[in-house]
């Protein structure tokens, strides 16, 4: 991960994402190799609030075991409190438009060439911040907004359990448009109510999806490549 010119906008949204995806990931031994790289880039960039809000956060991971950072990152991106990084659950939850949903962010990065190849989601947020950091940074863009009611949803609720990765969270959603009107309601509607119901799995996915990043970690969370 280079900062190139760290006054060029696009390059430093580039590299706050890149930087949110590697700390999304499952804090592995890999996870603490990458740390160093990804503190130095961000410290490259100008000061910001959302430069802050990472470094802030690589500090408090550096500073914690890996085994309590990870028995952390389980319980905090648990499911059942709305708290995944998948974001089609937030829109779809476990309905049969779910899969379609994931099948659509699927052909959105093929549409880039964007190779995928491991068994993660493309709905996780890591793999989303990647593909927005070098992929293709309009259709990554695209897609984060797609998604914001969900991402909006994940931030509150991080805040409320007084977790240190909402500030992960505080940093990603610095880099997108304020939400509109109609993505606040969707907020609101699904504080509300939850995702929508209707215990069928993903079979009409087709299985695991090859995503161009490490392996599954507990949690679901891959290990996000790119903090080179």
């Amino acid at each position: 991960m280079t900062v190139r010119d760290p006054a060029d906008p696009a390059r430093v949204c580039a590299v706050l994402r890149q930087a949110a995806s590697v700390l999304l990931g499952y804090p592995d031994e890999a996870f603490f190799e990458r740390l160093p790289v990804v503190y130095r880039a961000l410290l490259a960039l100008p000061d910001s609030a959302p430069r802050a809000d990472l470094t802030g956060f690589c500090d408090h991971a550096a500073s914690t075991p890996e085994l309590e950072l990870g028995a952390h990152y389980v319980a905090t991106f648990d499911l059942r409190r709305r708290r995944t990084l998948h974001l089609t659950y937030y829109t779809d939850g476990d309905t049969r438009r779910r899969g379609h949903a994931l099948a659509e962010v699927k052909a959105e990065y093929a549409a880039c060439g964007w190779e995928l190849e491991a068994p993660e989601l493309p709905d996780h947020l890591a793999v989303l911040l990647e593909f927005a950091a070098r992929g293709d940074a309009r259709r990554g863009e695209a897609l984060l907004v797609r998604f914001q009611p969900g991402l909006e949803l994940l931030r509150a609720a991080l805040r409320a359990c007084g977790t240190p990765y909402a500030a992960v969270l505080d940093a990603v959603a610095a880099t997108l448009p304020a939400p509109h009107a109609g993505h606040r309601e969707a907020v609101r509607r699904l504080a509300a109510a939850g995702p929508p119901a209707e215990e069928v799995g993903l079979a009409p996915y087709g299985g695991p999806v090859p995503l161009g990043m490490p392996g599954p970690r507990p949690g679901g969370a891959p290990a996000a490549e790119g903090a080179r």
